[in-house]
């Protein structure tokens, strides 16, 4: 038996052991995961949740419909608004805290409905040495249960679970809430993250995989994985994402030259020493730009 096999029998093993278990179900990789275990152990006694709100794409949305079909588990859909949270719409440094707790807590209250006293997230074992993630504080204040990270699965390690499993989101890129593209101490507000969900829509219509929006109070910084970053600087790919984000509200449209970073607007990223040190944005759609 592999290293791996053994850590997933041991999490199959360790979900067998309860009465039912309710999964907070993005979708992702991570917790499509953990809902294969479940379901695995417990059959009709594992149910995979997902929490709408305005930080949740559509498109993710209905990722996770398709993925609970995938799983054969029971799926229901709780809804909610982070918005009517004023510590979360001030996107302090703890916004993801503020967030996790709300979301978490549908969780608990639609598993109390369920007679379900097992709440389990996808935090895998990476998650705890992956930067500024004040998340993780609200999973361990709720008590909920994190089978990955209590059997030291790693993402990489996930994905090969996943595979074992057949699930189509085995080699799905990560993809962290609406908020995310917001910078701290910006209001998170329904307009930004519609903007931003609307723009990233047109990334993915253009076949781009790992991707952010990043709304700057009306600047709109796009970041593409590097080996995507040839494609996002053709003329057509500019000329076109110019236009349809300033449709969408944005005033400039600018690239990122660093590429895809994920939390490049969280407070580690965002300490600079002065002007100099800021991120290299290069405003590559601006007409200027095509002028000898």
């Amino acid at each position: 038996m592999t290293t791996v096999e053994a850590k997933l029998e041991a999490a199959r093993a360790d979900l067998a052991d309860r009465d039912g278990v309710l999964i907070a179900f993005s979708g992702g990789v991570d917790s499509s995961v953990v809902a294969a275990l479940a379901h695995d152990a417990l059959g009709e006694h594992a149910v995979a949740c997902t929490a709408k709100s305005e930080t949740l794409p559509e498109a993710e949305l209905e990722d996770a419909r398709a993925v609970a079909d995938e799983i054969g588990i029971r799926h229901e859909i709780v809804a909610f608004s982070e918005l009517e949270s004023e510590e979360f719409v001030e996107n302090d440094d703890d916004r993801c805290y503020h967030c996790r707790t709300m979301r978490l807590g549908e969780m608990l209250e639609t598993a109390r409905e369920f007679d379900i006293e097992t709440v389990c997230d996808g935090t895998n074992a990476d998650d705890p040495g992956a930067g500024h993630r004040p998340g993780l504080q609200a999973v361990e204040e709720l008590e909920v249960h994190s089978p990955l990270l209590a059997h030291d699965i790693s993402k990489g390690e996930v994905r090969e679970i996943a595979d074992r499993y057949g699930l189509s989101v085995a080699d799905k890129p990560s993809m962290a809430c609406l908020s995310s593209r917001i910078p701290t101490g910006l209001d998170v507000t329904e307009e930004r993250l519609t903007r931003v969900e609307q723009a990233e829509a047109l990334l993915r219509q253009w076949g781009f995989e790992q991707f952010r929006v990043r709304d700057h109070d009306g600047l709109a910084r796009i970041e593409v994985a590097p080996d995507e970053l040839e494609r996002a600087l053709s003329l057509e790919f500019a000329e076109t994402v110019r236009e349809e984000l300033s449709q969408l509200g944005f005033d400039h449209v600018t690239l990122d030259l660093h590429g895809y970073r994920t939390g490049s607007v969280s407070p580690e990223s965002n300490q600079t020493d002065g002007a100099d040190d800021e991120p290299l944005i290069d405003d590559v759609f601006a007409a200027e730009s095509r002028t000898d």
